[in-house]
């Protein structure tokens, strides 16, 4: 009919509406132009621009279908809110003029449907037009009443596309919310639109009958009470369920379920959707009835749920949802406490289960936020006159229950390979944080861990209920910020679709940027705590952490990419790791030579007459494990020789080893979590420009105006502790030890033992022995790390250059402890 508008205008408008949520400053800019974009009372006689209104709205909201509308309603609020005490209301005048043209538009276009050339055209704006009234309905249903007839007779389009199901469902929305506020409605309307919605509850599926149930909900409570009517449909298919479990009690292998299956997945489906909207415990239904209905619906419902096919479990726990939406309290017999946990914390369970469990919990949760809104509108209504509001009270009271009885297998859905069953968990939290249901502290971490997500609605999600908890209760974030990463590696190593590679702690993106940032940038502005979260990180690194090597590379790799600001943040952990270096390094070699000694003294225990003769041979092995273990600087050798030189100090370690290789594989596992923090340091050196002299002058007493300087980044400076990928991917830990293995873990114990005697610069040394120390320590990092030499040795940022201080290359030393 129209032309439609301009594809462009219709994309910024997108673009421009979604943002009604930001900041203040732009959530007033985007009221005021839709303001005058849509909500302007145009002039009666300007029929044209009131069509290119029109059409500009219904192409936005159609654009919009994928992705909801949340938009349209929170602005139409914002709107409408501003001009309550207004004297003179132009939005609510635009609104009447919108809402009656949008009833113009579909008249048009259902006339229009029989041109067959344009027939997919005029449907998908018919839907447009429709779905709009809607949203308008939902915000002010009172425009819609004098249309309500109107819309009615929608309800009998004959259904072949889905564009036809979408005109039904939202003028059954429409109907649901308008019919009630209708003075004196005609009987025969009334009788019209129940007759129409049983038969569309009759014949069509799911979708169609979920909301056509909630229309007759709301006009037979609320306006005809005309309970015989559903009495008899909720009889039909309980009737139904009831004979087809009485059949299969009696012969489980009979053929009958399996012949009669699209009726009983109707029958379950339906039988729930009525006890949703229909209290048959009410003497208006049973009569003077003694028999418990809302008991029997649940016995007859929960025997469904044990079915052999899954898709007769879903319908079963779909109807379970819908009745336990009346009646909440069914949630706390035991029989569903056991099903509802068992599902979700049975790692082989239907991943479909256990998303319909987790939707049953979301809607219900819905449903009480809706109600307890209500209450609150009608409260204020009544405000003047009573002192105390107990409905929402008792209701919150409830949900809180409950939710604390499921709390914990939500929560551990977050651990979970499918993104939908996360995208589910998620949603539940944060409608029981929203709702104040729960003590927020029990979810940070899973909430920090969710925060690591692939997919960025979700991580955003979990960042958004973080930073709300962080606003009301300063301190929690903090508190469990370790657990909330270990628990992130959890929630990775679940995710990870290839077990065989290690997980890392870094998107795999052009940022590079931390799986955690989130987490470091909401703690990194108190000193004293982003102070006590990276030493605890640190802490974890310890020889005595025990700590396995795959999460050790997960926290090294966020280390390496956190988003620090300032000097002091990575001058702080790399001074702390040369701290941990020269205790846990010490350990490590002293264990590993242990081990040696007591091992070889059980291979041979010498009779009294060999003692003398023992003696002589440990002490010949005692020497040349010390001529390995000397210094390099104090062996008398040319640099033409040492690489022979090194060839027998493995060997002469070689012939010391015992025959148990237990101790070389601990060696190996241990030693991972020093190889990480040398490379983590290396790594900052590079990221930042550091100088040794700037990271040995650092001491974090000083005051935090020191080193409150901007860090230089480098670009192209990334972290890959090559050493520790192939051990992990080589699964060394539990691999056979070949003459080659054990001969490269002789060599790293020899390096390491290099790099523990030059750790600290002895100062006493002439100027050429002390370089010579350097070198060692240099060497000793380069084979270490695989080769990758230590850069950037001089100083390269302002403040480095300023110093003036004596610029070695490699690790800095450790103050003597």
């Amino acid at each position: 009919i129209e032309q439609p508008t301009f594809p462009k205008i219709t994309e910024m408008c997108v673009k421009m509406i979604r943002r009604v949520n930001d900041e203040e400053g732009i959530k007033k800019l985007v009221n005021e132009t839709f303001q005058k974009l849509w909500f302007t009372p145009t002039p009666h006689h300007d029929k044209e621009a009131m069509t290119r209104k029109i059409l500009n709205i219904t192409d936005v909201v159609a654009a919009c279908r994928d992705t909801g509308y949340d938009w349209f309603e929170q602005l139409l609020q914002n709107l409408l809110k501003s001009e309550e005490d207004a004297s003179y209301k132009p939005v609510k005048k635009a609104c009447t003029q919108l809402v009656d043209n949008l009833v113009e538009h579909i008249l048009k276009y259902e006339e229009s449907l029989s041109d067959s050339d344009n027939k997919g055209v005029n449907s998908g704006r018919l839907v447009a037009c429709i779905t709009t009234l809607f949203l308008f309905s939902k915000i002010r249903p009172q425009l819609m009443v004098k249309h309500a007839m109107t819309m009615q007779p929608y309800l009998t389009t004959k259904c072949s596309t889905q564009n036809d199901f979408m005109v039904i469902c939202n003028v059954a929305k429409i109907l649901e919310l308008v019919v009630p506020l209708m003075e004196h409605p005609s009987e025969t309307f009334l009788a019209t639109i129940e007759e129409d919605l049983m038969k569309l509850i009759i014949k069509y599926g799911m979708t169609v009958v979920q909301h056509c149930v909630s229309c007759l909900g709301a006009v037979v409570n609320k306006v005809t009470q005309n309970y015989k009517f559903v009495w008899a449909c909720f009889n039909r298919y309980y009737g139904a369920l009831s004979k087809l479990k009485n059949q299969h009690q009696e012969d489980p292998n009979s053929t009958i379920l399996t012949a009669n299956k699209p009726a009983l997945l109707r029958s379950l489906f339906t039988v729930g959707a009525l006890c949703r909207h229909f209290d048959f415990d009410q003497e208006d239904f049973k009569g003077n009835s003694k028999v418990n209905i809302k008991d029997k619906v649940l016995e007859l419902l929960m025997y469904f749920t044990k079915h052999s096919d899954e898709e007769v479990q879903t319908k079963a726990i779909i109807g379970l949802g819908f009745a336990f939406i009346q009646h909440p309290s069914l949630m706390f017999e035991q029989e569903v406490k056991t099903l509802y946990n068992s599902i979700l914390s049975d790692k082989n369970c239907s991943v479909n289960l256990k998303i319909q469990v987790l939707k049953n919990l979301q809607t219900y949760l819905q449903e009480e936020d809706t109600r307890m809104q209500q209450a609150d509108r009608d409260w204020k209504k009544v405000a003047k006159q009573e002192d105390l509001k107990e409905m929402g009270d008792i209701s919150s009271g409830m949900s809180s229950s409950i939710m604390q009885l499921y709390l914990k297998q939500v929560l551990e859905a977050f651990f979970h390979n499918q993104s939908s069953v996360r995208h589910f968990a998620l949603n539940v939290i944060a409608l029981t944080l929203n709702q104040g249901l729960i003590h927020p502290v029990q979810c940070v971490p899973y909430l920090i861990a969710m925060g690591t997500d692939p997919e960025p609605s979700m991580r955003n999600k979990a960042d958004q209920q973080l930073v709300e908890i962080d606003k009301k209760y300063a301190g929690f974030i903090h508190m469990k910020a370790v657990a909330g990463m270990k628990m992130s590696y959890q929630v990775q190593q679940a995710i990870n679709t290839c077990p065989k590679d290690p997980v890392r702690g870094f998107r795999h993106d052009e940022s590079s940027s931390a799986l955690c940032s989130h987490l470091y940038s909401m703690i990194r502005g108190n000193r004293q705590h982003r102070r006590a979260f990276l030493i605890s990180l640190l802490n974890l690194f310890d020889d005595t952490a025990k700590t396995e090597v795959n999460m050790l590379l997960y926290i090294a790799d966020n280390l390496a990419c956190f988003p620090y600001q300032t000097q002091e943040e990575p001058l702080f952990i790399m001074h702390h790791i040369d701290i941990t270096l020269s205790v846990s390094g010490s350990n490590l070699l002293q264990s590993f030579k242990e081990s040696m000694v007591k091992d070889k003294k059980k291979e041979r225990k010498p009779s009294s007459d060999e003692e003398s003769e023992s003696d002589s041979n440990s002490g010949s092995e005692s020497e040349s494990e010390e001529e390995a273990s000397k210094p390099r600087r104090l062996r008398k050798r040319v640099d033409s020789d040492s690489d022979s030189d090194e060839e027998n100090d493995i060997n002469a370690v070689m012939k010391c080893l015992p025959e148990n290789s237990a101790p070389l594989i601990e060696f190996a596992n241990v030693s991972q979590g020093i190889l990480l923090l040398l490379m983590l340091k290396q790594h900052l050196k590079n990221l930042c420009g550091f100088s040794d002299s700037k990271i040995q002058k650092y001491s974090p007493s000083e005051s935090a105006k020191v080193y409150d300087k901007a860090i230089n980044r480098k670009t192209g400076v990334h972290f890959h502790p090559k050493q520790t990928l192939d051990f992990l991917r080589s699964d060394m830990a539990n691999s056979k030890i070949t003459e080659e293995v054990k001969r490269s873990i002789v060599k790293q114990y020899l390096d390491f033992k290099l790099l523990m005697e030059h750790l600290d610069p002895d100062e006493e040394e002439e100027d050429g022995e002390v370089s010579a120390s350097t070198n060692a320590r240099n060497k000793a990092i380069t084979s270490l790390l695989g080769g990758g030499s230590p850069k950037n040795n001089a100083a390269e940022t302002e403040d480095d250059e300023s110093d003036g201080e004596d610029r070695g290359g490699g690790t800095s030393g450790v103050r003597r402890r």
